[in-house]
């Protein structure tokens, strides 16, 4: 822990400690005679909780819209959990993913090709030049949504259930605090970017999830940095990259678990930390 303010004992920071724990900052106030201590686990935290503390003390419309926070429906006990109505949007993406699993019988019938990047059975794309000729004939021909369905083709029910749950943690937060629109900007550019580095390194034989959620968890990761507001556990992204490392490696295909779409996670993952970086964050959103 690290020490980053002191102050006198008479003040009440009952409401501030909830509001820091409702967003996932890690801190703790000791008493030391007249005075209580503030200490933050990640001292890259300080700036913003500073400047948050000094307008939470200074400014009393700011004591009563944290207060207003603390009863936030999204958190129960302090910790993130939101109902459907809270993040429809996520919802409505987990949605469409297990109804399309069902549909294309986890990619083993001709559903499939209609929704990957390219139809492999009208192109060729064993080589780069090929991919590209047949991406841009794809997209001439107006089928532009193949650049986004790849992402709600799955095959197992492991794969859509672990995306799924991942989604819906952190997208909902994303959809709560930074709003639907942040949101879809998110899902747009990262589907992009984690499609279509997956589809020039390996060919359209790819989909999940896995691109979006990547990329969703390198924005809250960045974005979280700079303003204290989402809940979720400093281990997810060192398991996530560690994860993504092992991917380009031979271990996964050796335990049998095939090849993994390790470009679409890289690529979700980049996007996501520029537009982390791009964005500026917005004032976060009242109970």
């Amino acid at each position: 822990m690290y020490r980053v303010k002191q102050l006198d004992s008479s003040i009440n920071l009952s409401g501030f400690s909830e509001w820091l724990k409702n967003r996932g900052v890690p801190h703790r106030i000791s008493a030391e005679g007249d005075f209580q201590v503030l200490w933050l686990e990640n001292p890259e935290h300080a700036e913003p909780v500073l400047e948050a503390l000094d307008r939470f003390l200074t400014e009393p419309e700011i004591r009563q819209a944290v207060e207003q926070q603390n009863r936030s429906p999204v958190f129960v006990a302090g910790r993130w959990q939101p109902s459907p109505r809270h993040a429809p949007l996520v919802l409505g993406i987990i949605i469409v993913g297990l109804v399309m699993a069902w549909l294309t019988g986890l990619g083993s019938n001709q559903l499939t090709a209609s929704l990957l990047i390219v139809d492999p059975r009208f192109y060729d794309w064993g080589s780069m030049a090929e991919r590209v000729d047949a991406l841009s004939a794809t997209l001439a021909s107006g089928q532009v949504w193949r650049l986004f369905t790849p992402d709600f083709l799955h095959f197992s029910w492991t794969h859509i259930i672990f995306n799924s749950v991942m989604l819906w943690f952190l997208g909902s937060q994303i959809e709560w605090f930074d709003g639907r629109g942040r949101l879809v900007v998110l899902f747009v550019v990262t589907s992009l970017l984690s499609n279509g580095l997956q589809y020039l390194v390996s060919g359209p034989f790819f989909g999940g999830l896995s691109g979006v959620v990547y990329g969703i968890l390198g924005y809250c990761w960045l974005s979280q940095r700079t303003q204290p507001r989402f809940q979720f556990p400093p281990a997810l992204v060192t398991f996530a990259v560690v994860w993504m490392v092992i991917g380009f490696t031979p271990l996964p295909e050796m335990l049998g678990m095939g090849r993994m779409a390790n470009e679409a996670h890289l690529g979700g993952f980049v996007a996501g930390l520029a537009l982390a970086a791009l964005l500026p964050v917005r004032k976060k959103k009242q109970a």
